[in-house]
């Protein structure tokens, strides 16, 4: 039996199916990552995280629910929060008003998912709003207006209130993406970016706010992105920038999930396209503690069978290594203290200024 459930998957529907029970029951998997697709209503998405935990307690439950375009669920009472650089935005107006609703954004959001059952989201950015110089929109558009600005500092400043927020929900973070993403345009969804920029670079930047917030970060997930003058591999496949810099010289010691293996930029390593197992073994050994593999349970699910048992075969064979630390690592994501009925939230006095706090 394994002593690290690495393992993050994803369901295709509303409920859960018999195969649904049978991968999340497997030993090597750690949780499950939400999408809106399986999302109806607050009541069936509490029934299904009910369910889920009924397969195996300790199985974390996520969803990137950040505000703005990224928020999963968002009818049935869910409060629509705001992009983050709205928040950006009122700090150049007013600092200490932007700490105040960056708190209250943390908060509405962890206590809202916790209220339903979901145990963690994929928040905040971290990535920098890098500006075209001349035409004044966002550099990189798969992040845009879900930076809080370009200035690192600020950066930090907002983050490290919206994280106090979903502290006082219960719930940790996830600083993404590390070392930065706001400087490239490609999306690496579809594409692989390149950032050419030397280390001292974007560690002056985009990094800082990663060694600012180590006290702070519960988690991180880094970018599939390459960074050629630190090294040929993507961030997320890079001993170097997960070991070297992020854990050594930045000092953090949460965390790390790869972003999503089924990504353009998660399959291509050294210039060739590699396998979901291929990819999975290689983030591991890079130095992430778990690995997400999204999108790939729809029709009959193959990559996702293919991924547990390969990555079980690779355990076999002393390719890849559970780690104890990394199960720790795991377990303390889960949420802590009492979680409100939904009714009750509502008007709970904490939530209601919460939400008259937010801009």
């Amino acid at each position: 039996m394994t002593d690290h459930a690495p393992l993050i998957l994803d369901i295709a529907g509303t409920e859960l199916t018999d195969t649904d029970r049978q991968r999340l029951a497997h030993p090597l998997t750690g949780g499950m990552i939400l999408f809106a697709r399986n999302w109806r209503d607050r009541a069936q998405l509490t029934r299904l995280c009910a369910d889920i935990k009924a397969v195996r307690e300790d199985l974390l439950i996520c969803v990137d629910h950040e505000g703005g375009r990224v928020q999963r669920f968002r009818t049935d009472g869910f409060t629509h929060l705001p992009p983050m650089r709205v928040l950006g935005e009122l700090w150049m107006r007013d600092a200490l008003a932007a700490t105040n609703a960056a708190t209250a954004a943390g908060y509405v959001l962890g206590a809202e998912l916790r209220a339903c059952g979901v145990d963690f989201s994929f928040t905040p950015v971290l990535d920098l709003d890098w500006q075209d110089a001349g035409a004044g929109a966002s550099r990189s558009g798969v992040i845009g207006d879900r930076a809080f600005h370009g200035d690192a500092r600020v950066v930090a400043m907002l983050a490290k209130s919206l994280m106090h927020g979903l502290l006082q929900a219960g719930m940790a973070n996830c600083g993404k993406h590390f070392p930065g993403h706001g400087h490239v345009r490609a999306d690496s969804h579809t594409e692989i970016p390149v950032d050419d920029r030397p280390l001292k670079a974007i560690l002056a930047d985009d990094a800082a706010p990663y060694g600012w917030l180590n006290t702070t970060l519960t988690s991180v997930m880094p970018a599939h992105v390459v960074y050629p003058k630190v090294d040929a591999l993507p961030a997320g496949f890079s001993p170097r920038w997960l070991q070297a810099v992020l854990r050594d010289r930045l000092g953090f010691a949460g965390a790390i999930f790869s972003d999503d293996l089924s990504m353009e930029g998660a399959r291509r390593i050294g210039g060739k396209t590699v396998s979901y197992t291929e990819a999975g073994v290689a983030a591991l050994q890079a130095g992430c503690d778990m690995v997400l593999l999204c999108n790939q349970s729809t029709g009959d699910g193959r990559p996702v069978d293919e991924l547990l048992d390969g990555l079980a075969e690779a355990q076999l064979k002393g390719r890849w290594t559970p780690q104890p630390a990394s199960e720790h690592r795991r377990l303390a994501l889960l949420p802590v203290g009492p979680v409100p009925e939904w009714d009750e939230l509502m008007v709970q006095p904490h939530y209601m200024q919460a939400l008259r706090t937010l801009p």
